[in-house]
């Protein structure tokens, strides 16, 4: 009897084993997938007349929060142009589950179903889970966890009925006033964003989900926003080459299955005056795909940001895009126009008819590698407290409890004494905060301070005079706007205030913002203890406390360079 239960349980761990390396065979083969001659693919194609076929390559933009009206007009759009996929943006996870539905059953073939999700669901959706930002991340030391991160995104994208997220960021953020990278980015080291990048990107796609890494050939050192203009990246191409693509080229090596390109101007790779990289094809195609010999989806940055439209308007940026060697085409301002364009300059002979039919195959390819050759809808059942289940909240506090960074202390400076006179206070808000609530449990012998962002000098010189009579300090700096900065909207007496607790003796300071706010608050340094936490969220704070009160040791290193005092990978691990 005991033999018999052995063996079973031996017959049904190997079944597993067999199960798990057969799904991991299958999803990592998706470069060979997309590559590869295919029956489903092959048939699709034929049942597809030209002007549907090249429908497949457009992406349009989808919300649930605009209305049953605009809800409609993606619907129609859907159902006369064919198109390829859809693009999420804001909205909520049960009511974008029941559009998706909706919408895959409009559509003739099924819809690729993608959304920006570099930190999970809740860069988009309300009641889900946002994960830690990329910079954040960089300074977590087992990438483990951030494979462990990506398998839980995959999760939840599937769960949905998603197919592509467009993400890791790959970019080497080495400009800290970048306006658009910055924080999205693991950091300002290329080896670092490479390891960061892979495990996050392999997590998602080894359980089935197609990444996209982000923006190619590199949107780090740039001091202005594609969104708003056409950035110049006016650097040599071995620079380019050493540097912003090294990334990239490791993430290739790996297997990764989407790149999107940038709408950057690069005179290195192409000099035509004001033509962004997404409408070149030495980028796109010479340096890309030849070069560094991607396989992949090759799919553009938001066809209607200014860097693309202040330049090449009324659909010439989505003819050029096309003609460049891009895959898909995301968010076009007039798919259909833009169609009409592209079908004009195939009867023309702009493009080969091969590469047309590859490119188009490609995308046909990734739906059937993502499994919509057998489409089955996502249900609507248990959704919200799927998305929120505790595996994944857990995972999200373990994450931000190995990136807490030491920059300076030690263990005798870390931990204070709980009976002695202890002021702890947050600057930059106008409520207790998790911080403060947490450590007064540990601190019995406490009082809270409030300091606003604007708080009138003589208030702050009151405070700092009441302050100067504790025994010891917990500071915490609050960056409270929805997006982390690279500088702190305080006033300059807020700013000399944190200078001046900072010399007094028994304190530590943690800074709940980006890191880079550091180096805008000259004095910070001289903190007996000073704790980078790279962002506002609750589960940073709690981290911080945890560090504080022995609980966890701090083990993060810095992702970005401060300053002179505090370079990249500075972090005291004791």
């Amino acid at each position: 009897m005991l033999i018999t239960k052995y063996f079973t349980r031996i017959s049904l761990l190997l079944l597993l084993i067999s199960v798990f390396t057969d799904t991991v065979r299958g999803q990592s083969s998706l470069i060979n997938t997309l590559n590869s001659q295919n029956h489903w693919v092959d048939s699709v194609y034929k049942k597809l007349n030209r002007k549907q076929r090249i429908a497949q390559l457009f992406f349009v933009r989808a919300h649930t929060n605009k209305g049953q009206a605009y809800e409609d007009s993606v619907g129609k759009v859907i159902q006369k142009e064919h198109i390829g996929g859809l693009v999420f943006f804001q909205g909520g996870p049960v009511r974008q589950t029941d559009l998706i539905n909706n919408y895959q059953k409009l559509s003739r073939v099924p819809l690729l179903i993608a959304m920006d999700g570099e930190w999970g669901l809740g860069m988009r959706l309300d009641s889900t889970i946002s994960y830690p930002y990329q910079m954040t991340l960089g300074a977590i030391q087992n990438d483990s966890l951030i494979y462990k991160m990506g398998q839980m995104i995959a999760y939840d994208y599937k769960r949905m009925g998603m197919q592509i997220n467009f993400a890791p960021v790959l970019d080497v953020n080495n400009n800290p006033n970048n306006p658009v990278i910055n924080y999205r980015s693991f950091g300002d080291s290329k080896y670092n964003v490479a390891k960061k990048g892979i495990a996050y990107f392999k997590g998602m796609q080894d359980a089935g989900l197609i990444t996209v890494a982000k923006h190619f050939p590199g949107h780090g050192d740039t001091d202005v926003d594609s969104h708003y203009d056409l950035p110049l990246l006016p650097f040599t191409r071995d620079r380019l080459d050493s540097l912003e693509e090294y990334p990239f080229r490791e993430a290739i090596k790996a297997g990764i299955g989407g790149v999107m390109i940038a709408h950057m101007s690069i005179p290195a790779f192409d000099s035509t005056k004001n033509l962004p990289s997404t409408l070149s094809r030495p980028i796109v195609t010479g340096e890309l795909k030849d070069s560094l010999n991607f396989k992949g989806l090759v799919a553009s940055d938001a066809m209607e940001m200014k860097g693309v439209t202040k330049y090449f308007p009324n659909g010439e940026g989505d003819l050029r895009a096309f003609l460049a060697g891009n895959d898909i085409i995301e968010l076009s301002p007039d798919s259909k126009k833009a169609e009409k364009m592209i079908l004009k300059a195939l009867r023309h002979h702009k493009m080969p008819k091969e590469e047309f039919e590859a490119k188009v195959k490609k995308v046909l390819a990734a739906k059937y590698w993502a499994g919509l050759a057998h489409y089955t809808p996502a249900s609507r059942a248990g959704l919200v407290s799927d998305l929120n289940r505790d595996s994944a909240k857990a995972l999200v506090q373990q994450l931000s409890d190995t990136a807490i960074t030491l920059l300076k202390g030690d263990s005798t400076s870390l931990y204070k004494d709980p009976k002695k006179r202890t002021a702890i206070v947050s600057i930059g808000v106008d409520e207790e905060t998790v911080f403060q609530k947490e450590l007064s449990k540990k601190y019995p012998n406490s009082l809270l301070f409030l300091v606003g962002k604007k708080t009138p000098v003589n208030e702050l010189n009151g405070m700092l005079a009441s302050l100067k009579k504790y025994d010891q300090l917990f500071i915490s700096i609050h960056d409270t706007r929805l997006r982390p900065q690279s500088k702190l909207d305080y006033n300059s007496d807020v700013k000399l205030l944190i200078s001046q607790l900072a010399s007094l003796p028994n304190t530590i300071t943690c800074v709940f913002a980006n890191a880079y706010t550091i180096a805008g608050l000259p004095g910070i340094e001289k903190s007996e203890t000073l704790l980078a936490c790279y962002q506002k969220e609750d589960f940073m704070q709690r981290a911080a406390v945890k560090v504080i009160t022995g609980q966890i040791k701090p083990k993060g290193k810095l992702s970005v360079s401060i300053n002179m005092f505090f370079p990249t990978g500075t972090g005291i691990i004791f």
